[in-house]
């Protein structure tokens, strides 16, 4: 587990460590990362904790099909680390492929795992020749 105060390298390595797990798209590998009374808004909503988390994320992909991220560094402090993502998905129920861009502001505990997580995004219709991932 990579524990703060963070270095380049380390954020960097949590970064890419996030990016793998969440192309898993397994919720019960995502919310490892998290505390148990992890606080998260994730657009217009607001969780907390770990039960809360797993729901969303099932709710998430079963939905946003062929999930695919990518995530990149923006910054980071002593615990806290924020990135820009993209991903692109397939709707389940419009069969229309889809490109989401935004941020992600995270802050951690003492032992690594995120206690917040705060995002923004944007979402848009892609055709298929469009995809990067």
């Amino acid at each position: 587990m990579i524990k703060p105060p963070f270095t380049c390298e380390m954020a960097l390595a949590k970064v890419k460590a996030a990016e793998d797990v969440w192309n898993t798209c397994d919720p019960d590998l995502v919310v490892k990362a998290y505390t148990f009374d992890s606080e998260w808004r994730n657009r217009t909503e607001f969780l907390m904790g770990k039960e809360a988390i797993h729901e969303f994320l099932q709710r998430k992909w079963s939905k946003e099909l062929h999930y695919r991220l990518m995530k990149e560094l923006w910054c980071y402090n002593h615990d806290r680390i924020s990135v820009r993502f993209e991903y692109e998905w397939m709707d389940r129920d419009t069969r229309q492929w889809m490109r989401t861009h935004g941020n992600e502001h995270w802050e951690f505990d003492a032992e690594g795992l995120m206690k917040r997580r705060d995002m923004s995004a944007n979402d848009y219709p892609i055709d298929v020749s469009e995809r990067r991932y």
